[in-house]
């Protein structure tokens, strides 16, 4: 029996999978399409993290999708909002009618001689083949088997429990317990003020300050806008607003880094009792944006601090002991509940081994072309959103490019598009993050090239003329039919003229074919 056929496999029903899906129904309307989902249910990481205060950590209306705007105005939503919204909106344009779940992808391999990927497929237990010419990963970035939780001494010995929130137990009662949730990042400052609500106390135990900014949850202007605009033309608003500030600050905090930290140190000594020790526990030894900045909402953290429900401490663990933590400072923080609020491990295209006419391919030894694509890999795209701004954003412009590609080989009859690297362009991480779970990751991930198109922006503009303004066939990509390998990149001095329209095209050309974009969407 031959393998069931798709034009397109999307990995993941997240919002990268329900995204891809709404672009390949609109803009490549005769291309079947299937959404091979993993788990039992659409959502991705908002079905996945179900920890108590669970919300975003962007703003929905740059989160959310463009094609259906956010409408509530409360800009930072809880996780049950983001996945019915989901669901809502892959139900709302029959995309939930493509998904097959509990669909696991184990290995794909490419066949240049065919022009094919082969999927193997584990369901149930049982292993599945399927075809397609071209495969969207839309599985995300990391691990959804485990989180990263260091080896600490004595935890044996711990006579309470140790969660990870990543796998939070749905029947945990943390009324009237002492709990210490270890951690910094978004997910502890969302745990800390969540859980305090019923715990007897919660202490927030980081090794090292972050970055922590405090924000109303509901937008003034989205909630104006509304008043002022017809609905689709509010959303627009909306989200223009949330992309352009968020630009400005990001470069704002890159130029002058100074003058950021001490912004944000303000509004932390505005939050809290006079002759906090602000230093010691909110000022970081890095700059703004060499790790991700965490958000508030209506500085619910820093109300559980005033009211002693809550506070933090900085300093290390030497141990776990029975009644709770050991620090090296000398002190022991009593625990009933242990959370390890301590990060993600990576792990990229949901674990799935690629092969390339018989070779794996090992993405570290990989350049990124425009974020989206692995240098010699053809026919893939991997949707990888920001790590300064929403998710979302990248995705969507990914999924656009990914449409162009597929209308583009359908009007040249070429079944192939393979970016191929230029061994002149040299080598740097592709995230400039310093947060752990990039670190820890430097071994898997791909990485970016010192110029476009190999250049990870993290910058929407910029990206928008490049996914959807500049030329296709820029000779990087090569296009081909079964059977035909793709040549070399041109030498990179033929690329001058393409560069430079793409940072030509940079902000007027940019906004323009977005607002186009979004009337066709």
């Amino acid at each position: 029996m031959a393998p069931s056929h798709h034009d397109v496999v999307i990995v993941g029903a997240g919002l990268s999978g329900i995204d891809a899906a709404y672009r390949l129904q609109t803009e490549c309307p005769r291309k079947s399409y299937t959404i091979l989902e993993a788990r039992g249910a659409i959502g991705g990481t908002w079905d996945l993290f179900r920890y108590p205060g669970i919300r975003s950590d962007s703003d929905m209306f740059t989160l959310g999708f463009p094609f259906r705007p956010w409408t509530d105005d409360k800009a930072i939503a809880d996780g049950e909002s983001i996945r019915r919204y989901i669901e809502d909106t892959a139900r709302a344009f029959g995309i939930d009618r493509h998904i097959r779940y509990d669909m696991r992808v184990r290995r794909a391999a490419w066949s240049t001689a065919d022009a094919i990927w082969t999927l193997e497929v584990e369901s149930a237990g049982r292993r599945t083949t399927l075809t397609c010419r071209f495969l969207y990963m839309g599985s995300g970035y990391y691990d959804y088997d485990a989180g990263f939780t260091p080896d600490w001494p004595g935890t044996g010995a711990f006579g309470g429990r140790i969660i990870h929130p990543q796998h939070w137990p749905a029947d945990l009662d943390t009324a009237g317990r002492r709990i210490v949730v270890i951690g910094s990042g978004a997910t502890a400052v969302t745990l800390v003020p969540a859980l305090a609500e019923k715990a007897a106390h919660v202490t927030m135990l980081q090794r090292s300050p972050t970055y922590i900014v405090s924000r109303p949850s509901r937008d003034a202007f989205a909630r104006a806008a509304r008043k002022a605009l017809p609905g689709a033309l509010a959303g627009r608003a909306a989200r223009w607003k949330s992309i352009l500030l968020g630009i400005a600050t990001y470069g704002l905090a890159r130029r002058r880094p100074a003058t950021i930290k001490a912004a944000i140190l303000r509004n932390v000594a505005a939050q809290l009792p006079e002759g906090y020790e602000i230093a010691r526990d909110f000022e970081p030894r890095y700059a703004p944006w060499d790790q991700r900045i965490c958000l508030v909402p209506d500085a619910d953290l820093f109300r559980a601090l005033k009211s002693g429900r809550a506070e933090i401490v900085t300093d290390t663990i030497a141990c776990f002991t029975p009644g709770g933590v050991a620090l090296s400072s000398g002190r022991e923080l009593a625990a009933d509940i242990v959370v390890t609020a301590t990060g993600l491990t990576l792990k990229l295209f949901g674990g799935v081994e690629l092969v390339v006419d018989g070779r794996i391919v090992d993405p570290a030894e990989r350049l990124a072309y425009k974020g989206m694509m692995l240098s010699d890999v053809p026919n893939l795209v991997l949707a990888f959103g920001y790590t300064n701004a929403s998710w979302t954003l990248k995705c969507d412009l990914t999924a656009r490019y990914a449409c162009r590609l597929l209308n583009h080989m359908d009007r040249q009859g070429v079944t192939a598009c393979t970016p191929r690297r230029d061994w002149a362009v040299a080598r740097e991480p592709m995230l400039g993050f310093t947060s752990g779970y990039v670190t820890r990751a430097a071994a898997i991930l791909p990485q970016q090239g010192a110029t476009a198109p190999w250049r990870v922006h993290q910058n929407y503009l910029l990206d928008l003329a490049a996914l959807a303004a500049a030329p296709l066939d820029d000779g990087v990509m090569a296009f081909t039919r079964p059977g035909e390998a793709a040549v070399d990149a041109v030498p990179a001095g033929r690329l001058k003229p393409v560069i430079a329209f793409v940072v030509g095209a940079g902000v007027v050309g940019g906004l323009v074919l977005a607002f186009r974009g979004r009337r066709k969407g």
